[in-house]
C-alpha cells in the first residue's frame, strides 16, 4: 500500500477514507436525524421499542467488527472488506423511505449496521497500517473529523429538504441514496488494495490464546471503551428530547447538526493534542462535558438548554472517539491490529446494546430525566476509574 503524503504529512489513504466516511455519514445522518421521530410519531413505536431497535442495530455493527477485524488480519485485504461494508450500507438506504412498519425499519437499520460493522475494523486497521506513529493520533482525528462533517451536512440537508417537502419525511429519506453510492465510488477508485504486510496464516483465528496475546495495556483500553459506551447511549434519545421540548419537526435535525458540528471541530484538535500530551488524561477530561451534558439535558426546560447539552455531548465525542481508536492502535500487536479493533468494538457493542435498552426502559417508565441521570452516573464511574488508575500508578 502506497503511503504518499498529503498536507500535514498525512497519507493520501487517510484523506480518501475521510472523504468516504464524510459521504456515508451524510447519507446516514440525513436518515437518522429524522428516523426516531418517524418511528415514534408516524409508526407509533414506543420509546422502549426505539431503544431496542437502536441498541440491537448499533450493537450489531460493533459486534460484527470483531469478525471483520479477524478476517482482515487473515486475508490482509482491507479494501475488499471495506467495499462489502460500504456497499451493503448503500444498498440499505432505499429501504428507509419504503418502510411502513417497524419491522421494515428494523430490517433496514440491521442491514445498514451490518455494513458498518464489516467496514469499521478494517478501516481503522488500514489507517493504523499507513499512519506514521508520530502523527497517528492526528490521522485518526482527521478521519473522525471528516466523518463528522458528513454528520453535520446530513441533518442540514434534512432541514432544507423538509422545508421543500412541507415536513413530509418519506420523500426526504430518498435523498440519502446518492451520497451512499458516492462513498462506494470514491472507495473503489480512490484506494488501491493493500499488499499483505505479513505472511498468510490459515491458523489465524479468534481464540483465548490470541486474546491473551493482546496484552494488559490493550485490555485496559477495552475496559475504558466499554465504560464510555455505557455512559453514552444512542443519540436517538437526543432527538426525542428535542421533540419533547417542543422543537418543531422542521428544526429537529438541528440537534444532530449542533452535536456533529462540535464533534467535527473538536476531533482533529483532540487528535493533534493527543500526540503531545497524555491520551489517558485527555480521555478523563472528555468525561466532564458528557457529565455536564447529561445533567443539563435531564433538567432542560428550554431549547437553549437543549442545544447547550447537545453541544457538550458533541464535545465529549470529539475528545474521546478518535482517542480510543488511537489507544487501540498504540497498544495492539502490529500483526493483530484488525483483531484488536474488532474485539474492542465487540465489547463496546455489547455495552451499547445494554445502554440503549436501559435508556429506553428508563425513558418509558421513569421519564427522560432518569435516562440522562443514569448516563451521568455511568460517566462519573468512568471518571473515577481513570482517577483511581492514575493514583495507583503515581
Amino acid at each position: 500500500m502506497a503511503t504518499v503524503e498529503r498536507p500535514f504529512g498525512i497519507p493520501r489513504t487517510v484523506w480518501v477514507l475521510g472523504a468516504v466516511s464524510l459521504c456515508m455519514d451524510l447519507s446516514s445522518e440525513l436518515i437518522h436525524s429524522l428516523l426516531p421521530i418517524y418511528m415514534v410519531s408516524t409508526l407509533g413505536i414506543s420509546a422502549l421499542t426505539l431503544g431496542v431497535i437502536e441498541g440491537v442495530a448499533e450493537a450489531t455493527a460493533l459486534i460484527i467488527k470483531v469478525f471483520s477485524g479477524v478476517l482482515s488480519d487473515l486475508i490482509r485485504r482491507r479494501k475488499l472488506l471495506l467495499l462489502f461494508g460500504y456497499g451493503l450500507a448503500a444498498l440499505s438506504k432505499p429501504l428507509f423511505p419504503l418502510a411502513h412498519a417497524a419491522d421494515t425499519v428494523f430490517a433496514a437499520r440491521f442491514l445498514d449496521r451490518i455494513g458498518k460493522g464489516l467496514r469499521g475494523a478494517p478501516r481503522d486497521a488500514l489507517i493504523a497500517d499507513v499512519a506514521p506513529p508520530a502523527i497517528r493520533g492526528t490521522c485518526f482525528g482527521l478521519r473522525q473529523s471528516m466523518d463528522t462533517i458528513g454528520a453535520v451536512l446530513g441533518p442540514l440537508l434534512a432541514i432544507l429538504l423538509l422545508s421543500l417537502f412541507n415536513s413530509a419525511i418519506q420523500p426526504v429519506l430518498w435523498f440519502a441514496v446518492l451520497p451512499g453510492l458516492l462513498a462506494v465510488t470514491l472507495l473503489w477508485f480512490g484506494i488501491g488494495e493493500s499488499a499483505p504486510s505479513a505472511p498468510y496464516s490459515a491458523r489465524l483465528s479468534l481464540s483465548w490464546a490470541l486474546l491473551h496475546q493482546l496484552g494488559a495495556a490493550y485490555w485496559f483500553v477495552v475496559l475504558l471503551g466499554t465504560m464510555f459506551t455505557l455512559a453514552r447511549f444512542s443519540e436517538a434519545f437526543l432527538v426525542l428530547r428535542a421533540q419533547q421540548l417542543g422543537l418543531p419537526l422542521l428544526w429537529v435535525p438541528l440537534v444532530m447538526v449542533v452535536m456533529s458540528l462540535v464533534y467535527s471541530v473538536s476531533a482533529y484538535p483532540a487528535g493533534w493534542l493527543s500526540d503531545r500530551v497524555s491520551r489517558i488524561a485527555l480521555l478523563g477530561i472528555s468525561l466532564l462535558p458528557l457529565i455536564g451534558a447529561d445533567l443539563i439535558l435531564a433538567q432542560a426546560d428550554s431549547r437553549f438548554g437543549l442545544l447547550v447539552g447537545v453541544a457538550l455531548w458533541g464535545l465529549h465525542m470529539g475528545f474521546s472517539q478518535g482517542l480510543l481508536a488511537t489507544l487501540v492502535a498504540d497498544t495492539a500487536p502490529e500483526e493483530r491490529k484488525g483483531t484488536a479493533f474488532g474485539v474492542f468494538n465487540l465489547m463496546c457493542g455489547v455495552a451499547m446494546l445494554f445502554a440503549s435498552l436501559i435508556a429506553g426502559w428508563l425513558w418509558q417508565y421513569h421519564g427522560s430525566m432518569a435516562t440522562f441521570q443514569a448516563g451521568a452516573a455511568f460517566a462519573t464511574l468512568s471518571l473515577l476509574m481513570l482517577i483511581g488508575r492514575a493514583a495507583l500508578r503515581s
